[in-house]
């Protein structure tokens, strides 16, 4: 366990150059490469606790790591296909995981190895997958076309719809309210009512699926990706919830489809900023009210780079098919020393970089 003292170089052999910057706004890397969380590539990452995130992928394996120290500190088994999304209840110790096998599974990192509760009903793969902020209720989407609502206790299911061609690709809970927020393959975004079970708001489709969203700790934004191909569609559109299907920015730039999107922290006396990652194999990002570039980092033979889930206004983990996690850091630009990070400079001055892979 913990580090290997040896250059990043073998599962990430280059830091690219984004079209148009120039050699001198890159930086040498010294890239630690601790104990891999996974066998395969995974397919979501998000937080536990400040030290600790969750992961799920192809190897079936929900894994517990502490990012900080470069360690597994659990794995659970129980699917046998691969996980979709993992998600945690903020301030415990609950861990959810979907898969491929149609079903989800509750974790607690304090009760053993064994899931304390299965969620049993889809009839195709869960892709998503959100807590009420209260702690009592699941909802789940998947392509069957079915949204599902459960309570976390008794595992029963106690609200159901079904839309044709309503292929769920994700879902997230509006903080501190009953609303639902769900991406689908049908390029349409819905906004659900908890207590109704029905849909109360339709956003303008897109001319590309949409792969995945996010809401703004206030509750006021929503920022959904597209999917795409040849920088065309491939953009993070900003959404205004108060005031329905109210677009108000696009961040484009990316090459591929843009798997995942992100609201940052915003930094004491900074500005509000997005993060995007796509299959391009790069992480953007934006300042939230002007769609500029701040910063871009690029991480060769990653390959598709699904899903992000940032710590701190200054720490984002993201998680790579190919390469495993990564720990980048994002911080103001500064007049570095060759060898002090790896990363490229966006014209908002910010240094985006890899410090860790495991």
């Amino acid at each position: 366990m913990g580090k290997l003292q040896s250059k990043f170089r073998k599962r990430s052999e280059l830091y690219r150059l984004s079209q148009g910057e120039k050699a001198d706004n890159t930086f040498d890397s010294q890239v630690v490469q601790y104990e891999p969380a996974h066998k395969g590539s995974i397919n979501s990452v998000t937080n536990l606790s400040p030290d600790l995130c969750v992961s799920g992928g192809s190897d079936q394996a929900v894994v517990v790591y502490d990012w900080k120290q470069g360690q597994v500190c659990q794995s659970f088994q129980g699917h046998n296909r691969e996980i979709t999304k993992v998600v945690c209840f903020p301030g415990s110790t609950w861990i959810f995981s979907a898969s491929r096998d149609k079903t989800v599974l509750m974790w607690d990192l304090n009760q053993g190895d064994e899931p304390i509760q299965e969620f049993c009903g889809h009839e195709l793969v869960v892709n998503g997958l959100a807590v009420s902020p209260d702690g009592r209720k699941l909802c789940t989407g998947s392509r069957d076309n079915w949204m599902c609502l459960w309570d976390i206790e008794s595992a029963k299911c106690e609200q159901r719809h079904n839309i044709s061609r309503n292929l769920v690709t994700h879902v997230c809970w509006v903080p501190g309210s009953s609303s639902i927020v769900q991406t689908s393959e049908d390029k349409t975004i819905r906004v659900w009512d908890s207590r109704t079970w029905q849909v109360i708001n339709t956003f303008p489709a897109k001319q590309y699926i949409q792969t995945h969203c996010d809401v703004s700790p206030n509750g006021n934004y929503l920022v959904s990706s597209s999917n795409g191909f040849a920088g065309q569609g491939c953009e993070a559109t900003l959404w205004d919830l108060r005031q329905p299907g109210c677009k108000v920015m696009e961040y484009r730039g990316h090459l591929q489809t843009t798997a995942c999107c992100m609201f940052l922290p915003t930094p004491p006396g900074g500005t509000a900023r997005v993060a995007t990652s796509s299959h391009d194999s790069s992480i953007r990002i934006w300042d939230q009210n002007t769609a500029v570039c701040l910063g871009t980092l690029f991480l060769d033979g990653a390959g598709p780079l699904v899903s992000m889930a940032p710590s701190d206004s200054t720490n984002l983990l993201c998680a790579s098919f190919n390469t495993g996690l990564h720990h980048i850091q994002v911080a103001q630009g500064s007049n570095q020393a060759p060898g002090s990070g790896a990363g490229l400079r966006g014209t908002g001055g910010l240094d985006v970089k890899a410090v860790a892979c495991f």
